[in-house]
This record gives C-alpha cells, sequence and structure tokens, in this order.
C-alpha cells in the first residue's frame, strides 16, 4: 500500500504559511539593501524579487516550499514545483532554471516516496520549459518540499503587485476553494472523485497568464496563495494605492467548495486570513457568510489575479478561455482609494 503523505501533517500546502498580520510585523523592522539595480524588493510583499542586469535583461528570483497537502508523492511534487514557478510568472516574466529544497525524514517514510516527489517536480519543472540543476535536502519531520526559481523579464515590462490603476477590471484565471475542498477531503466529506478538481486546479501553470499579460499591457497582479483572494488582492490594493471592489459571486468556485463550506467546512486558514482583512475591507449589507469565508480560504498554487484596462479585458479574457482556463473571469474593479482598502460585495 502506497505511503499517505496527509497522515505526516496537520496543514499542508500554502494553509501552512505564517498568518499575514504576524509576518509583516516580523518583517517591518528588516533593513532593505539600497541597490538602484534592486527594482523590487520585499517593501510591497510582492511574488518575488527582480535586479536589473542590463538595460534590456532582469532577473526574477522566488522560493516557495511547504509540507503535503495531498497524499501522493508525486503529485506532491507536481503541485509544489508548479506553486513554485507561479511567482515567476506573476511577475510577468520567464522562469528559467530551480533548486530543490527538500526536508524529508528519511528513517520514517519509504524513500521511494522521496524519489517520488523529487520525480513530480522535474516532470512539472520540464513542462514549464525550467531546468533543475541542483539543491539541497535536509532530514526533517513533517516532509517539505519546493523550489528555488530563476527567471527573466524586460525591466521595463515587470508586473507587480503594486501597478493597479484606478478603472482597471480585476480577472482572476483559476477558480478559488482548494483549501476548504483539501480540508473536506481529510474529514471524509468529500464524494468519489470530489478532490480532483482542486488537484487538477493546483497542477496547472500560469504560464498562459503570464504570456497574455505581456501581451495585453499588464502591469498590476498577483497570484493566489496562502492569504487567499482577499488577502492577496488586499495587498494590491495597498500597494496600488487604491480600492478593489470584488463581486464575490463572480469568482469561479471549485466543484464542491460551496457545498462543503455550508456544512462547516471551513479551515483556520481562512478564519487567520479574515483576522487580517477585516480592519480595512468593506463587506457589502447580507454578504453571504460562505462566499465571504470563501474569499479568505487559503489557496495552493492558485490563479493569477490581474488588473487590466476596460477596453481591453474582454479580449484577455477570450484568449485566456481559448488557451484553456475556461473558468477565467472579471470578478471586480480597481477604483480610487476610498475609506476601506478592499470591498467584498
Amino acid at each position: 500500500m502506497a505511503f499517505n503523505l496527509l497522515t505526516t501533517v496537520e496543514t499542508g500546502g500554502c494553509s501552512s504559511k505564517i498568518p499575514p498580520g504576524q509576518l509583516e510585523a516580523l518583517l517591518k523592522d528588516l533593513p532593505l539593501p539600497v541597490d538602484p539595480k534592486i527594482l523590487v524588493d520585499i517593501a510591497t510583499h510582492d511574488d518575488a524579487g527582480v535586479y536589473r542586469l542590463t538595460d534590456e535583461l532582469a532577473l526574477v528570483f522566488t522560493t516557495d516550499f511547504f509540507p503535503p497537502m495531498v497524499s501522493d508523492g508525486y503529485d506532491f511534487g507536481l503541485i509544489a514545483a508548479t506553486n513554485s514557478i507561479s511567482d515567476v510568472y506573476a511577475m510577468g516574466g520567464t522562469p528559467l532554471l530551480a533548486l530543490n529544497i527538500m526536508m524529508f525524514p528519511s528513517a520514517t517514510i519509504p524513500l521511494e516516496v522521496y524519489s517520488d516527489i523529487i520525480r513530480g517536480g522535474y516532470d512539472k519543472a520540464r513542462e514549464a520549459g525550467v531546468s533543475i540543476i541542483g539543491g539541497h535536502s535536509i532530514d526533517d519531520y513533517p516532509p517539505k518540499y519546493g523550489l528555488a526559481v530563476i527567471g527573466t523579464v524586460h525591466p521595463d515590462r515587470v508586473i507587480t503587485n503594486a501597478g493597479v490603476r484606478e478603472g482597471d477590471k480585476l480577472i482572476l484565471t483559476k477558480p478559488v476553494g482548494a483549501g476548504i475542498i483539501l480540508a473536506g477531503h481529510r474529514l471524509n466529506m468529500t464524494g468519489a472523485g470530489q478532490t480532483d478538481g482542486a488537484r487538477k486546479m493546483m497542477m496547472r501553470l500560469n504560464n498562459d497568464g503570464a504570456r497574455l499579460m505581456q501581451n495585453y499591457g499588464v502591469r498590476g497582479a498577483t497570484d493566489i496563495t496562502g492569504f487567499g483572494l482577499a488577502g492577496h488582492a488586499l495587498k494590491m490594493a495597498r500597494a496600488s494605492g487604491v480600492t478593489i471592489r470584488l463581486t464575490l459571486d463572480r469568482v469561479p468556485l471549485i466543484e464542491g467548495t460551496y457545498g462543503l463550506a455550508q456544512q462547516g467546512c471551513i479551515p483556520g486558514a481562512a478564519f487567520r486570513n479574515l483576522e487580517y482583512t477585516e480592519a480595512e475591507t468593506g463587506f457589502r449589507e447580507g454578504l453571504d457568510y460562505n462566499l465571504r469565508m470563501i474569499a479568505h480560504d487559503a489557496q495552493t498554487s492558485g490563479g493569477l489575479l490581474m488588473a487590466i484596462a476596460p477596453d481591453r479585458a474582454a479580449g484577455l479574457l477570450q484568449e485566456l478561455h481559448a488557451a484553456g482556463h475556461p473558468e477565467a473571469s472579471v470578478i471586480g474593479e480597481a477604483v480610487k482609494r476610498e475609506k476601506e482598502v478592499l470591498v467584498l460585495g
């Protein structure tokens, strides 16, 4: 019988992140390097760092790793690699090289599982055109896996979470609800095959989104991971000096998400994310409680949230659908900064 990685963790994937409020407090006094070649650092909590090499070339550098959120080692490797590479796509870059990051308890889990995880990472990297050229592993429990990834982007075409402008439409490229679905699976609340949608979503690269953002002149975007749709949208709005309004009944959901939330299957990470956003967020009167919590559900390897000029939104959306992202939807807009930084309606 195959080893079940879920027996090693209480929380996995991006739901294992330090709560965003605590993380900001930890980082607020960290001295930032002063170098004109640094185009993006941690000041706005963006997806990756960007360093200009020449007038025509900049490096995008990122890392991500986490404990398992699925049972199978190979699937875990596929998802973790997809998630790590996504931060380069979110900046509009092209990923090139990666290093493995592995923490694995070699005395308590069969080494075949280690091989399965690494193989999944290599296969997904190959699909993305990324060469894994080394890495580092230590003996540690529970297991954790991810990549450090380097990509490239033109210095004048870097996409950041501070690039949203008043009037922009907000497009989300993947459905949300992975945290709720996976929690339901752990609690035996999901039916046969109900986790397939979440697994497929987490394994889908954001390469098409990155390519189309560059084609359409997008300058503001992020990917949706552990802080949930609401948390990442709040960070975008803050960094860009705008208010973002999201219409939650337009947000695409992984099949089964709403029903599980209605049954009370809402992971703790969603409540921690809500605690982080609520002081700066306005909630429409009568807003469906389940949709409110789904908006705060921690995602793993989620989609891109991109800001696009309103006259170009329809074309971008049409091309996303044609490229195999049928769930991509316009879910909101950016407006002049109001009292609330984020408005959920």
